[in-house]
């Protein structure tokens, strides 16, 4: 994905303005550069907010649908469940990105974990057991706020632990990913990317917004000086860690709206490839019917 001049619009697929797959669009694949992505730019779809938000929501009866045919699934013995991995910069939208997710699934069987600095028991542990602890269950739709990456994104911008130990949990990352897939797991890995400029500006907001002062975190701007550090840290986890079996999506995150847009089709997108099914009967349904009429 290169730089656009034209950061209204962005190249777009299909007749209709539409890609024939946003996942091909915004999959990190050989050569990806993030430094070459701009947060601004319109990648497929509405260059207005109205039809984007419109055209997000009518996707919710056929992913209710296709929800509905995972966990009948999972009824019958199936293994299979979805997880939605959201890592960004601070103020990159995490938050609405999975309100975005909830707008257009069911609450049922849709669990969000939001994952912030290990607690004393966690520590104790592996960096992974906390994430094993909250995967999805078969048949399930599972939100993840930050994640497993953020061991090898905070921990190795901080130097909180040694070079040679972060530096092995990219193959480690990759090996645990792959047991998961193979089990059933699939994996919708997604970046927010936004600008310095833009993180700057939703922070200002937060400032002017007496309701949005709970929201504001001073060491955010701490954080802000360890920009360039972070984006290399992103550069080599998502080359490293983007997989045939859980690759990632970098997501252009400057318009709200317009991120809202891509996930939604993301996870359409995700859903559909899955294409659950319902499990067949083991009952004669002329017999049932016959039974419950005389019941």
């Amino acid at each position: 994905m290169g730089k656009n001049k034209d950061k209204g619009k962005g190249n777009k697929a299909g007749a209709a303005g539409k890609p024939s797959s946003v996942r091909e669009l915004l999959r990190v694949g050989p050569g990806f550069d993030l430094g070459e992505v701009d947060p601004r730019r319109i990648v497929a779809g509405p260059d207005d907010k109205e039809t984007a938000r419109a055209e997000a929501l009518a996707l919710e009866a056929e992913v209710t649908w296709l929800q509905e045919r995972l966990f009948a699934e999972s009824k019958a013995g199936g293994k299979r469940r979805l997880l939605v991995v959201l890592q960004g910069m601070d103020t990159s939208g995490k938050g609405g990105a999975t309100k975005a997710i909830d707008r257009i699934c069911e609450p049922v069987g849709l669990r969000m974990t939001s994952f912030g600095a290990p607690t004393k028991e966690e520590l104790r542990h592996h960096y992974l057991w906390r994430i094993d602890k909250a995967l999805p269950r078969a048949g399930s739709i599972g939100i993840f706020d930050r994640s497993h990456y953020e061991d090898v994104l905070i921990v190795r911008v901080h130097n909180l632990v040694p070079p040679d130990v972060w530096g092995a949990r990219y193959d480690e990352i990759n090996a645990w990913e792959k047991k998961l897939a193979d089990g059933g797991l699939v994996f919708l890995k997604c970046m927010l990317h936004i600008s310095r400029e833009e993180q700057q500006q939703r922070l200002l907001d937060r400032l002017a917004d007496p309701t949005k002062h709970w929201k504001y975190n001073p060491g955010d701007v701490d954080e802000r000086q360890l920009w360039d550090q972070y984006q290399e840290a992103y550069q080599v986890a998502l080359t490293n860690c983007s997989t045939d079996y859980a690759p990632w999506y970098v997501i252009p995150a400057d318009r709200k709206w317009h991120r809202d847009w891509l996930l939604s089709r993301l996870v359409a997108e995700t859903l559909r490839e899955m294409d659950p099914q319902y499990p067949a009967m083991t009952f004669d349904v002329p017999t049932e019917i016959a039974r419950v009429k005389a019941s």
